[in-house]
Parts: structure tokens; C-alpha cells; sequence
């Protein structure tokens, strides 16, 4: 990879910046000072950056505990989620979609391939919310939805597993993404969701300790996880 490539993925400026800084002597590859930047180097190499050496990652993950009032979009006049990231990574993204007033997690990645796996209506992958409603769930309403409930449209939803909490409140998990399921599932039994938080995708639990409009980069472990090679 060009050590223009190379430094420009890492966030470290525009290709004119980074051309500058290599006019400027600031790169350094295995202790050499490079002015070119069509030099070549591989991920194995060591990349110093005015004295910071630079780890090379193709891929980055990050799990946001997402706050309502942000759209999941990567560009807008209103406020969206990719507000919230300050990494320098380029083309991140967030995986998937969380409606405006939703919270809870969501994983902002620049990795097309897993995003692909992970929204594929193919792979089936579940994703569990914390569910409120103004009025009281009906355990024949979670019936209902574990057979696979027909909403607007005609529209019938994959069979989603309820599990109450209280009255007004119960988990759900879902295997599909149609606009505002839940909130159209509710609806078909009478009901209005006044509060919706993502708990998991797949195998990645949101972070308790993530406060709303935090975020923090996946472990190893979790990325395994979601990529299906854990153990």
C-alpha cells in the first residue's frame, strides 16, 4: 500500500497534508525518513508520524449507546449519529438503523462485509430491545408476535420472542429490520410504544457502562463474536 494510502485511512490528513508532512520529513518507516508518497509499505512495517508510531487497522469497531434525537445516517442538516464518534478513521458508518427517539446500541464500523452479514435478512440475526407502552401488554399479544403478527399493509412480521417484564414493559427479539417494526407490532394490538432501547445484536451486549452518547471500541472478543469465530 502507498504510505499516502496507508497514513490517510489512519485519519492522519488529506493526501496534500500527508504529502506536506512527508516533504517535511515527519514519516519515518523502520527508523528511514520518507519523502515519497508512492512509497510502498505493508501493515507489518513500523509507522512513525512526527515520533508517534502509526498501528495500521483496515477495520474499526465501535459500540455507541445511542441517545434519542439522532438520526443513524452518516450525513444531514439534523443531528446524526456520527456526531457523537470523534475517531479520525475514515468512511465509518453505522450498521443498521435506529429510529430518531430509539436508544441504545449501535455499532459504527467502516467494515461493509460484517455490516452486510449482519443486516442480511438471509442471516436472521437477532437484535433484542427493552420495550415500554402506554397501555399493558397481553401475554396473547406476545403470542401473537411469536407466531408472527400481520401489521399494516399486510405486512407479517418473522416470529419475534416476548418476554414480559411488568405490565407495561417486556423485552422482545426481533430478526428482521422493516421501518419502526416494533412500533407497528405494538400498534397492531391496540397498543403505543412510549420508550424503545436496543440491549444486543447478535452476540454484542451494549455496555452498561456506557452513558448515552458514549462509545468505545469493541474488544477482540466481541468482534469474534460477531464475526462468528469465537473459540
Amino acid at each position: 500500500m502507498r504510505i499516502d494510502k496507508y497514513l490517510a485511512d489512519q485519519g492522519m490528513g488529506t493526501r496534500n497534508e500527508i504529502k506536506k508532512a512527508l516533504k517535511e520529513g515527519l514519516v519515518r518507516v523502520n527508523g528511514e525518513i520518507i519523502t515519497k508518497a508512492g512509497t510502498h509499505v505493508s501493515e507489518d512495517d513500523t509507522v512513525m508520524w512526527d515520533g508517534m508510531e502509526i498501528s495500521y487497522q483496515k477495520y474499526v469497531y465501535f459500540m455507541l449507546n445511542k441517545p434519542a434525537g439522532y438520526i443513524s445516517a452518516t450525513s444531514g442538516t439534523v443531528p446524526i449519529v456520527m456526531d457523537l464518534i470523534t475517531e479520525p478513521y475514515k468512511d465509518m458508518f453505522p450498521c443498521g438503523r435506529l429510529d430518531k427517539d430509539t436508544e441504545g446500541l449501535l455499532l459504527i464500523t467502516n467494515d461493509g462485509p460484517l455490516a452486510h452479514d449482519l443486516l442480511s435478512p438471509k442471516k436472521h440475526v437477532e437484535k433484542e430491545y427493552y420495550v415500554e407502552t402506554e397501555k399493558s401488554i397481553r401475554q396473547e399479544d406476545l403470542d401473537l408476535f411469536a407466531k408472527g403478527i400481520m401489521i399494516d399493509n399486510n405486512e407479517t412480521c418473522k416470529p419475534a420472542k416476548g418476554t414480559l417484564i411488568n405490565e407495561t414493559s417486556c423485552y422482545l427479539v426481533i430478526t428482521e429490520g422493516k421501518f419502526h417494526e416494533i412500533k407497528r407490532m405494538f400498534e397492531a394490538t391496540g397498543n403505543k410504544v412510549t420508550y424503545l432501547k436496543r440491549l444486543r445484536m447478535k452476540n454484542l451486549i451494549l455496555d452498561e457502562a456506557l452513558d448515552l452518547g458514549e462509545y468505545r471500541p469493541l474488544t477482540e472478543e466481541e468482534i469474534l463474536d460477531l464475526k462468528g469465530q469465537a473459540g
